[in-house]
């Protein structure tokens, strides 16, 4: 692996303040990347930047809410503004829970769609000029819940389905233009967001076997080798790929 791969690029990467996307800020400036680190959290995306550039790295933290497109467009163009034309945007921002689908508050699945689906086309649509201007790539965060049913998670996997589809279509429509995109498809990950998915206390434990993997669940740094290869040029042939790295849930 070179460790010069992002070298004179500028990565966006959204949700940089925990989790997936800070592990896939680490990991790009690691490899040369000037990275913004967007998150609603501001002081998270802040620390994540602030040791980006403690490790020798160059970073600038905004905050942003990707459910709101004015918000989706200042971020990118701030972003532009400090650190240049972005080459690379990662969409890792997401939130989900499980709910009996019959009793979860319509505002919590309007939520979950417009962070995890409407806030992912927001963030490409105001990546596009830039990634149009000379070339670049988008990698999507879709999840193993995107590729199959799984109960209590209706407006999860919907809104992962989603971005599968957005993905294809994206890809589909700048194939001739210099803008690759993809998505990687993770099962479970030890991370924050993970951690609020909580069973509700009538559940059938057993329907949700079949999303757990022998292997576990993956680490954060997995996930993000896989972003970076992808977002590298070394994926140059990839395009409209959804990568699933799930410990073979969907097999």
């Amino acid at each position: 692996m070179s460790s010069h791969r992002f070298e004179d690029r500028v990565a966006l990467v959204t949700g940089a303040g925990s989790g997936l996307g800070h592990a896939t800020a680490l990991r790009l400036a690691s490899e040369g990347a000037r990275v913004a680190c967007l998150d609603l959290a501001a002081e998270a995306a802040e620390s994540t930047a602030a040791e980006i550039r403690s490790a020798g790295g160059t970073a600038h933290a905004v905050r942003v809410d990707v459910a709101d497109p004015a918000s989706a467009r200042a971020g990118v163009a701030a972003a532009a503004k400090e650190l240049g034309r972005p080459q690379v945007l990662v969409n890792c921002a997401g939130v989900g829970c499980f709910a009996n689908s019959h009793e979860q508050p319509f505002e919590e699945w309007q939520r979950i769609i417009a962070v995890n689906l409407s806030g992912t086309f927001a963030m490409c649509q105001a990546a596009l000029p830039h990634l149009l201007d000379g070339g670049g790539c988008i990698v999507n965060i879709a999840s193993n819940a995107g590729l199959q049913g799984i109960a209590y998670s209706a407006a999860y996997c919907a809104s992962k389905g989603g971005v599968v589809q957005l993905t294809r279509a994206l890809a589909d429509e700048y194939l001739k233009r210099g803008v690759r995109v993809n998505a990687v498809a993770p099962g479970g990950i030890e991370t924050p967001m993970q951690k609020g998915f909580r069973i509700p206390k009538d559940a059938d434990g057993a329907k949700l076997i079949k999303i757990t993997s022998p292997l576990g669940n993956s680490k954060p740094e997995e996930i993000a080798a896989l972003i970076a290869f992808i977002a590298s040029d070394e994926g140059r042939y990839m395009t409209g790929a959804i990568v699933s790295i799930d410990g073979g849930v969907t097999i």
